[in-house]
């Protein structure tokens, strides 16, 4: 009797962990990029980010390598780095518009 009950508790615990785990993340996609634009500086005190400004579309700097450009700021820059792109959603699930980010900079040309 105490065996069933045991396995029972087993089955019924392990069961539940499948749910727990759920499905793996796809990583979005990273291609290698050069992007030109001004660098701004967006937001307030402590939610700072750096931007890079350009003709058609921006890109967020990863924290991370944002040393690099910090000292940049208000000049046009060409900048070598991976991009990676990403849907950004609303909490009623409508789009919020394309997040495009820069990581692993490499500072090509400073005008």
């Amino acid at each position: 009797m105490i065996k069933k009950i045991i396995f029972a508790f087993v089955f019924i615990f392990s069961f539940s962990m499948l749910f727990a785990l759920g499905n793996k993340e796809k990583e979005p996609p990273v291609a290698v990029v050069q992007a030109t634009g001004v660098v701004r500086l967006t937001g307030s005190a402590l939610f700072t980010e750096l931007v890079i400004s350009g003709a058609e579309q921006s890109w967020y700097i990863a924290k991370e390598d944002a040393g690099k450009l910090h000292d940049l700021q208000q000049r046009i820059v060409t900048v070598e780095a991976e991009e990676t792109v990403r849907e950004m959603f609303f909490a009623n699930g409508m789009s919020a518009g394309i997040r495009r980010e820069l990581r692993n900079i490499k500072v090509m040309k400073v005008e």
